[in-house]
């Protein structure tokens, strides 16, 4: 079989997968990995904080689709292709084993997201694996006659490759990518996702580092809620539940540019209406002691005084004594609080993108374009994006295996 050229665009998760297969699979071809910037595998190196979060333990294919906002359709063939389960797989067979958080995070048992990347530098080695770092693509086109593409770089450079897989990640600016609209592709403009809510008001960032469990919170006119842990900090409200509110509401949030309310329920096992009834038997219960002494919902105390002050009610109050006004209103902050919104916070290691090339001209199978055969994507570059906890790692992996055992056959 004859020799190929076989180039992925992208130094980061996906394009390194995608190379690495290739190259796994035909040992004798030239594989090369572009990287515009002079670093690779970024993401990986900071996500988790520097653990790398794989993946998440969710074998369950219908499931994991329902943990990413845009691109269900889309993922559904590519997960019955290669899901969680193979991730797991390749990486205990290269050497890294995972271990589960109880949240179902995935991480190395290294806790080193550098256990990762000397995983794919040393496939790189093995396989003789080209990555050109400091080389930006600026044109693509491809020649019918003789079935090749040529790559032209920012520096005037010409590569020819027999087929090429974009794996260039998020935040596609479209007047970059000409080459890629002049064969047909769409973008779909691309916003933010996975952030943290700036308050208008700042009266609650008094509570800076207090961490709430559980809670609920939702975008106010949105049909979104999400459950979990909150955390206040010194900009407005963070933590897994508001970061994976935001990637459900980004392009919502996006259209108002990043103006809107919150509504909070610190106690999500009751409603309004619910803890109404319940609290006929809370102030049978604690009816002599003060109300600032003990709360019942399991609140950090520095919250529950908060929320005590914001009802007017003084923390020596007993609980029989309390009048129905304020026990009214110490409900409705209990269940509904809300905060109003002025823009967001992102921070890098969990910046995703929503937006990018359109699903429908990506054929799922495959990951090759419908409009130009031997083009292939993987990765965030596409309109694809999941919520935070190694979701979209996950995708990372499976479109650059997907991408790569077609190149493999087609090339």
């Amino acid at each position: 079989m004859e020799k190929k050229k076989i180039v992925v665009v992208g130094g980061g998760a996906a394009g390194f997968f995608c190379a690495i297969q290739v190259a796994e699979k035909h040992r004798d071809w030239e594989v090369i990995i572009l990287e515009k910037s002079g670093k690779i595998l970024t993401k990986v190196k900071v996500s988790g904080g520097g653990r790398c979060n794989v993946t998440h333990a969710c074998p369950d294919i219908e499931k994991l689709l329902i943990k990413y906002p845009r691109g269900q359709r889309f993922l559904k063939k590519a997960f019955y292709k290669f899901a969680t389960k193979d991730t797991i797989e390749w990486f205990a067979n290269n050497g890294v084993t995972l271990h589960t958080e109880k949240d179902g995070r995935m991480f190395p048992t290294t806790n080193n997201s550098e256990t990762i990347i000397d995983c794919f530098l040393q496939k790189v080695h093995q396989y003789k694996i080209q990555v050109l770092t400091n080389h930006e693509l600026v044109n693509v086109v491809k020649k019918n006659t003789e079935n090749i593409f040529e790559l032209t770089l920012a520096n005037d450079q010409k590569i020819i490759a027999d087929a090429i897989c974009i794996a260039t990640g998020g935040m596609l600016k479209s007047e970059k990518l000409k080459w890629l609209t002049a064969f047909g592709h769409e973008i779909v403009e691309p916003v933010p996702s996975l952030f943290t809510f700036n308050v208008a008001d700042k009266k609650i960032t008094t509570l800076m580092g207090v961490a709430i469990d559980n809670a609920s919170i939702q975008w106010k006119g949105s049909k979104y809620l999400e459950r979990g842990p909150i955390l206040i900090t010194h900009w407005g409200v963070s933590g897994p539940a508001a970061i994976k509110l935001s990637a459900w509401c980004a392009r919502q949030m996006a259209a108002t540019n990043y103006e809107g309310a919150i509504i909070i329920n610190w106690t999500p096992a009751y409603n309004e209406a619910s803890l109404k009834m319940e609290w006929f038997n809370l102030r049978m219960d604690f009816g002599k002691r003060e109300m600032g002494s003990k709360n019942p919902f399991n609140l950090p105390q520095r919250l529950w005084h908060f929320l005590l002050q914001e009802a007017a009610i003084p923390l020596t109050t007993k609980w029989a004594d309390l009048k129905s006004t304020q026990q009214q209103l110490l409900i409705q902050l209990l269940t509904r609080y809300t905060l109003d919104i002025k823009g967001k916070t992102t921070f890098k290691e969990e910046f995703v993108t929503c937006g990018g090339v359109d699903l429908k001209d990506i054929d799922p199978l495959t990951m090759e374009s419908k409009l130009c055969p031997g083009l292939h994507f993987a990765g965030e570059m596409m309109d694809v994006d999941g919520i935070t906890g190694g979701f979209n790692f996950q995708h990372a992996w499976t479109s650059g295996w997907i991408a790569a055992q077609h190149i493999s056959q087609e090339a």
